[in-house]
């Protein structure tokens, strides 16, 4: 057996470890559960009980369904087999049911559907270069047992490793110029299940036109491979919302998908650029009498609530709607310009990354688990320069630990900080190895990213025990926790977006 093949066998397949994680995340049945739970118990509800015409009306419960049609579609393909372990669950008016079988059917629901993730990360090994299959079954791994996943899919409960399994093949099969179509295609049903991934469609979109539509040389189009690539779209956008467009509902369906009354922060403020401005007006507040500036005395208790349509800044400027979407364009474009000039695959989940960067930084009303949209694509290129290893690093250290107030209750706390530095230490480990090791010149970053890392370390201590204990009357303070994880993790996750930007215009 050669040497490569024995490093081959001592990594665990995709599969193995989707095994090894099922029973893990069987044995967290119990844990603590967000009103997610009730929201998808509630959507099961809907689908299974009223007729298609009422899904997106009915408002029983304060969980309306407001997710595309596709999501919709699977929630009632999920009742079918609900119905069969508590038929109680999927009755409209029983609002916060959880019964014994309902909780274990929604917890199996999330665990065999993130099969299609490894599915898919299983593809995405199989169809890399021979001599680079180990690093990718490493970024593969890394992926499949994200911490992210087990925190918001398996305890807080969502279905984000089935979504993701989507978005995964879909880069993958964009790698070979002959399934590009189908890249195209499963990213157009990956919309109709969850809209956040608009934030990423730009990349796609200047990917499939300039590598699929458009010859290389720009003398002309390819009209074929526009008419396949536009009726598939037509397709299935046509088969998720033609149903509710025959049935004039679509302004409905929209005004769902997308409120725009909800204010700039959400109530726990995401680590992104409007964390640092919320924190400096905070710190503002403080210094502004004595630079003579002015207060506005009736944002002070809205700064930092980051309730619904409730985000106001005390010294600095109120920031609009337009702003942000003006600022998350004008990134994206730069990088979508690289990605135009240079459309090769690297580049493309390179500028993929960066577009979810850049709408997580800079957009409306941003949660934390939208981090998801950097990290994932992220992790599919980290092995292919040396360089991001330094810079995903941060990125995923400080994206991981701003999930923890996501799970707030004392028995899951263990749970969150063991798995995920375990996960630190394992991958960050094996990223080192399977790099290039860094030059003399690049030595200073590096020292800078460990420092940084290091420093989540008394971040943790303090949240989880100091603040608590009322030394110094800090419990007093109850947003503090938040206001630190969010402010020191926006500073890795930006620092991070910036390195990025440096390596893709160096390609």
């Amino acid at each position: 057996m050669s040497v490569s093949a024995a490093k081959q066998q001592s990594i665990p397949s995709i599969w193995q470890c989707a095994i090894a994680s099922a029973l893990f995340k069987a044995l967290l049945f119990p844990a603590y559960r967000s009103t997610d739970f009730e929201v998808h118990r509630n959507w099961l509800a809907l689908t299974h009980s009223l007729p298609l015409s009422q899904w997106y009306y009915e408002q029983t419960s304060e969980w309306t369904l407001d997710y595309p049609p596709f999501f919709a579609y699977f929630e009632y393909a999920l009742a079918k087999v609900a119905r069969y372990f508590d038929v109680n669950m999927l009755k409209v008016n029983n609002l916060d049911y959880a019964s014994d079988a309902t909780v274990a059917f929604q917890r199996l629901s999330a665990v065999f559907t993130e099969l299609f993730l490894a599915y898919a990360l299983h593809e995405f090994v199989q169809r890399s270069d021979v001599k680079s299959r180990r690093l990718s079954l490493i970024s593969a791994l890394s992926i499949f047992l994200s911490p992210a996943f087990l925190i918001i899919d398996h305890i807080h409960f969502q279905y984000n490793g089935f979504l993701f399994g989507i978005f995964v093949l879909s880069l993958t099969l964009a790698r070979d110029p002959h399934t590009r179509l189908h890249s195209g295609i499963l990213f157009a049903v990956l919309l109709c299940f969850k809209h956040i991934f608009l934030y990423i469609a730009p990349a796609y979109f200047v990917f499939l036109l300039r590598a699929y539509c458009l010859k290389e040389d720009f003398s002309g189009i390819r009209f074929g491979n526009c008419v396949k690539l536009g009726t598939a779209l037509v397709a299935v956008f046509g088969a998720a919302f033609g149903p509710f467009a025959l049935m004039g509902q679509m302004p409905q369906v929209l005004s769902r998908l997308f409120p725009f009354s909800r204010g700039l922060c959400h109530a726990y403020w995401a680590p992104n650029v409007w964390a640092l401005y919320s924190f400096l007006d905070r710190i503002a507040i403080i210094v502004a009498p004595r630079l003579g500036l002015s207060v506005r005395t009736e944002a002070l208790n809205s700064v930092t609530r980051g309730l619904v349509g409730d985000t106001a800044f005390a010294v600095l400027p109120d920031i609009a709607p337009k702003a942000t979407f003006i600022l998350t364009l004008l990134f994206q474009l730069t990088a979508l310009a690289k990605l135009f000039l240079a459309p090769t695959w690297k580049v493309f989940v390179a500028v993929t990354t960066l577009c979810g960067y850049a709408s997580f930084l800079l957009g409306w009303h941003v949660h934390e688990k939208a981090i998801l949209l950097v990290i994932i694509p992220f992790s599919l290129v980290i092995l292919q320069d040396r360089r991001l290893v330094r810079i995903f690093r941060p990125l995923a250290a400080a994206g991981y630990v701003s999930l923890f107030p996501l799970l707030f209750t004392a028995a899951e706390t263990p749970i969150k900080y063991a798995y995920t530095l375990l996960w630190i230490w394992i991958f960050f480990t094996a990223f080192s190895r399977a790099s290039v090791r860094s030059s003399t010149r690049t030595y200073f970053l590096d020292r800078i990213s460990d420092l940084y890392i290091a420093g989540l370390l008394p971040l943790l201590i303090y949240t989880a025990v100091i603040h608590n204990s009322g030394l110094f009357g800090l419990n007093q303070y109850e947003f503090l926790p938040l206001v630190f994880t969010s402010v020191y993790c926006a500073l890795g996750v930006v620092g991070s977006w910036i390195g990025l930007n440096v390596v893709v215009w160096s390609w």
